[in-house]
């Protein structure tokens, strides 16, 4: 079996969780002995869109002719595209009519979670079926090693201290805003948050919070590889106070790294993420601060435990396993 995975503007969103996901996709499917090509001229058997752009529709609609059997990928949904980018309800209209002409069109429907299986099962004229595999996590990354814990500590200068960390874009959704709220009441805590949104797509909510954040926050943009593990490595508590996720890929990666993961409670967790058995979960800037204080002072062993066993479900030979059952059942229907 040979399949196309397609992603629209692949390279200016490779940093993205979307592009994260295709990389997974790619290695997942290898891992399970399938052949796989990122160029819609080549020869194969069907065809995996992970992108809802007009050059992604132009080729749902030449492969349909072709006969060839096209998945489209859920990674987003209307209630995520929410409080992201600025100008977001001018945009949303157009983005929206973008993802559902391409959920209408397609064979399947793959997305990570049951949770946003059910919001696009939901979606007007959606009528492939939908099926829920997650994302998947490459739990080799994220083995503890001194070198990349070395290396953060001394590119941000740290000794001692407690630190927690959050990943993302600038976005609201993503909950920066009370990330600093939170840090402003923890001020013998260094928190730092890896991610970046250029300022022309930053909304001016979150251009004045970054303005005015707190002295013990830091912000040093998109930072990759030995860093950033590191980072997930050292720190005491990976604070993601999200409001709408697909998945998640970040409390993932939290999990599979035994940091304890404090997080919003959220539709998306229902089914896999437990409040006081796998993670944390609170709903106010108050009662994260309480939670934080937990993960940080507290023995959390048996937290990292369980949250270990919800990745080891999630390993890419597990979701290759999956997608290849998909694609088989797929391309057997008449």
């Amino acid at each position: 079996m040979k399949v196309l995975l397609y992603l629209e503007n692949k390279s200016s969103v490779s940093v993205s969780g979307i592009g994260r996901a295709l990389s997974h996709q790619e290695e997942a499917l290898k891992a399970n002995g399938i052949e796989v090509t990122f160029d819609p001229k080549d020869t194969y058997d069907i065809a995996h869109i992970n992108s809802y752009g007009p050059k992604s529709y132009h080729l749902l609609k030449k492969l349909k002719k072709k006969g060839i059997k096209v998945v489209v990928h859920g990674h987003s949904t209307h209630e995520d595209f929410r409080e992201s980018f600025r100008l977001w309800k001018l945009m949303a209209p157009f983005y929206n009519h973008m993802m559902n002409r391409m959920y209408t069109k397609a064979d399947l429907i793959i997305t990570p979670t049951p949770y946003s299986k059910k919001l696009i099962e939901n979606y007007k004229n959606v009528t492939a079926e939908v099926k829920a595999i997650s994302n998947g996590i490459k739990l080799e990354d994220y083995k503890y090693n001194p070198q990349y814990v070395e290396e953060f500590k001394e590119r941000f200068n740290i000794t001692n201290e407690k630190v927690v960390i959050g990943v993302g874009f600038y976005f609201k959704r993503k909950g920066i805003d009370d990330f600093f709220e939170v840090a402003r009441k923890m001020k013998d805590v260094k928190f730092i948050w890896f991610g970046y949104l250029n300022k022309i797509l930053t909304t001016s909510y979150i251009l004045k919070a970054i303005k005015h954040k707190p002295d013990n926050v830091i912000l040093p943009g998109y930072i990759k590889g030995n860093i950033i593990k590191g980072a997930f490595s050292y720190a005491s508590c990976m604070f993601f106070p999200t409001h709408e996720e697909t998945e998640g890929i970040v409390a993932l990666e939290a999990l599979a790294t035994n940091l304890t993961l404090v997080t919003r409670d959220i539709g998306v967790y229902e089914g896999w993420l437990e409040n006081n058995v796998n993670c944390y979960k609170g709903k106010t800037n108050e009662e994260f601060v309480s939670l934080i204080r937990k993960a940080i002072d507290e023995d959390n062993t048996s937290i990292h435990e369980e949250g270990y066993k919800v990745v080891e479900e999630r390993t890419l030979k597990k979701v290759g396993k999956q997608l290849k059952d998909e694609y088989t059942e797929l391309l057997n229907k008449k």
